[in-house]
């Protein structure tokens, strides 16, 4: 058993990444023994042939030929290489490149950002041909000095999102049946965008209901009759999940004090924090 290490990336430096925003890389030969990764400060996508099997909490997911895979900075996943001829190439990102209104849609429709569609997408003969031209130009240009590099890679990563989301079109992708569905989606998006904390300084500013009720502009009854009309959860339960979710995240993934943990996620006192927590997970934040 084989497993592609995502530490395994050529060259990367985090602070490089974040300075210019993206990174283009041959996929490195899969050692032996899982691996599991967790939160990044990068999105990931690439383009593989090979045989691999790729977990991130339901049920494991098969890739067999060429494909594309999507990685999302805060889930966490393990992938299992079963071929040793695998090869591909991969494509690091932050959000703040692909920054601006028409590019942010983007990325929240496509399965980077919505989690809940596969991360992976099988490709025929004629798709896998066309993606591999675009992955190419993009190695090509990351290597060069061409002096609209970040432009020439960013319009290649749009349109990679842009087919992978015709190929294989996003089931959570917000269909509004009524007012409800609508502001249930736009309190759904106003909560996510808000993750993942990635300082301490980086406060959460909406944390109750009354909270996003404010923000999209209507009464907090409408909102929680809305949310609860379309997800079966009050509007509390939704965003207390989601917090502690992210709180989880950062006990795991960094090395936060609680203290800080507890202040990003817009608690005033840690002892406020510990008791949010346990009550909800009957655990004490370790």
């Amino acid at each position: 058993m084989l497993v592609h290490h995502s530490s395994e990336i050529p060259g990367l430096n985090i602070e490089d990444l974040k300075q210019t925003g993206f990174k283009v890389h041959k996929l490195s030969i899969p050692r032996t023994g899982p691996v599991t990764r967790g939160r990044r400060d990068y999105y990931k996508m690439g383009l593989v042939t090979g045989e691999m099997t790729w977990s991130s909490g339901g049920d494991p997911l098969k890739l067999s030929g060429t494909g594309l895979f999507f990685i999302n900075p805060n889930v966490k996943h393990k992938v299992v290489v079963r071929s040793n001829s695998m090869k591909g190439i991969a494509c690091l990102f932050t959000e703040a490149f692909i920054s601006g209104r028409e590019r942010s849609e983007i990325l929240r429709q496509s399965p980077l950002f919505q989690t809940s569609d596969s991360p992976l997408v099988n490709l025929t003969k004629e798709q896998a041909e066309f993606m591999n031209s675009i992955f190419e130009k993009m190695l090509t240009v990351h290597k060069s000095d061409y002096l609209h590099k970040s432009a020439m890679i960013l319009s290649c990563i749009e349109i990679i999102l842009l087919e992978a989301l015709r190929i294989q079109p996003s089931q959570t992708e917000a269909v509004f049946k009524n007012s409800a569905s609508r502001i249930t989606y736009l309190f759904m998006n106003a909560l996510e965008k808000q993750f993942p904390v990635e300082q301490a300084n980086d406060v959460v500013k909406l944390r109750t209901a009354q909270d996003f009720a404010a923000c999209l502009s209507v009464h907090v009854n409408y909102l929680n009759r809305s949310v609860k009309e379309v997800t079966g959860k009050p509007t509390s339960v939704i965003i207390s999940e989601r917090i502690v979710a992210e709180a989880k995240a950062l006990l795991q993934f960094t090395e936060w004090s609680v203290a800080d943990i507890a202040y990003a996620l817009g608690f005033e006192y840690t002892t406020y924090f510990n008791n949010y927590f346990k009550r909800i997970t009957g655990t004490n934040p370790n």
